[in-house]
């Protein structure tokens, strides 16, 4: 196939930071979406890219969502040119997200072309997924009423695999206060912030349950004004990541409990922060929809579990039954070398674009 729409929309820069980048980015879909009789709702945004809603007239039938994002992990000047080999596509959203989307716009294409309309597919594209959705996942959460079921289009894996399920994840802060003091005059006056840090991310990491594939990781501490000074105080910044709503809680309800009892006397530990997407649990709905794509196709699905996070979390939270790495496969996201395998386009696009088939005013 032909990557020249695609190698344009690569090499605008769309770091999350970029606000100019993104929109631009957004407009380009935009312009292609608008020729397939679809609908544009932007949802505005001062500091990062707009939310882009894309939406098909409507029939009886079920309503399915495509989800994706506009936004990517480099910025400006650091990775932006799009190049291929005989086997290979390179750049910046390559293969998270760009070519996702690109997947989902041509099985569209093939469908409008087919039909001359399509109907009850919508697409929303948020523009701060790579910083989390913090913004953006409260949009997704509120359309979320309005869908059956959902596809999004991360990568797929190695072997076509798409996801069922995804780990949840949680940022947390803990601000530790205590008591400066001479460390050689007045060393007993003090309350050593620092030393109640220590016994805090040990017992923090201790939370740590591999069995249950849960990790509670403290990536970064500080504290303290210098070496002959008890430390007033210290900060933990925690990321904790789980498989199941019971790993979630059991986590959060320890840390406020080792909050509440510092191991050193009169220091004081403040939390802020908190889940940041709920975890992606396969579930009876979700299951009848693999099932029913895999009958669409003919063959079965390979399936898998990610570690990582995607609006997936927050679209199956919502309550939808979702699919996820509809996209192409490739590797090395998040760096120089990102890249997706071009024969992955040819073999995702036939295969969305039957799902979509089956999807587009299907009667109840």
């Amino acid at each position: 196939m032909d990557f020249k729409e695609l190698a344009g929309l690569i090499e605008i820069n769309s770091h999350t930071a970029n606000k100019a980048g993104v929109d631009e980015t957004g407009q380009v879909i935009a312009c292609w979406m608008q020729a397939l009789g679809y609908k544009t709702d932007r949802h505005v945004r001062e500091t990062i890219g707009d939310h882009l809603l894309f939406s098909s007239p409507k029939c009886p039938g079920r309503k399915l969502l495509l989800l994706g994002h506009l936004d990517t992990v480099f910025p400006k000047g650091e990775f932006e040119h799009f190049r291929e080999d005989e086997q290979w596509i390179y750049g910046p959203g390559v293969c998270d997200m760009k070519g996702g989307i690109y997947v989902a716009l041509s099985a569209l294409r093939a469908i409008h072309k087919e039909q001359g309309v399509v109907h009850n597919i919508d697409m929303l594209l948020v523009s701060d997924e790579e910083t989390g959705s913090d913004d953006s996942k409260f949009l997704t959460t509120t359309l979320a009423e309005q869908y059956d079921a959902c596809l999004v289009f991360e990568a797929a894996g190695k072997n076509n695999e798409v996801v069922t399920a995804r780990k949840g994840v949680g940022t947390v802060y803990l601000e530790l206060t205590g008591k400066a003091a001479h460390a050689g005059n007045q060393y007993l006056q003090g309350r050593n912030a620092n030393l109640a840090a220590a016994h805090l991310l040990i017992a923090l990491t201790a939370l740590t349950d591999l069995d249950k594939g849960t990790t509670v990781n403290v990536g970064k501490i500080t504290g303290g004004i210098g070496a002959n000074t008890i430390s007033p105080n210290a900060q933990l910044a925690v990321e904790f990541r789980f498989t199941c709503v019971p790993e979630r809680d059991r986590v959060l309800s320890s840390i406020d409990r080792l909050a509440s009892s510092p191991a050193v006397d009169g220091v004081t530990i403040t939390v802020s922060g908190g889940v940041q997407r709920d975890v992606m649990e396969s579930s009876q709905p979700q299951q009848a929809l693999l099932e029913e794509i895999e009958a669409i196709l003919g063959y079965p699905l390979p399936t898998e579990h990610r570690g990582g996070v995607s609006d997936a979390n927050t679209i199956t939270a919502a309550g939808v039954p979702a699919l996820d790495g509809f996209g192409p496969f490739g590797d090395g996201d998040h760096t120089h070398s990102e890249r997706a395998c071009k024969t992955s386009f040819s073999q995702r696009i036939d295969q969305v674009t039957r799902i979509l088939h089956h999807f587009c005013g299907r009667s109840e």
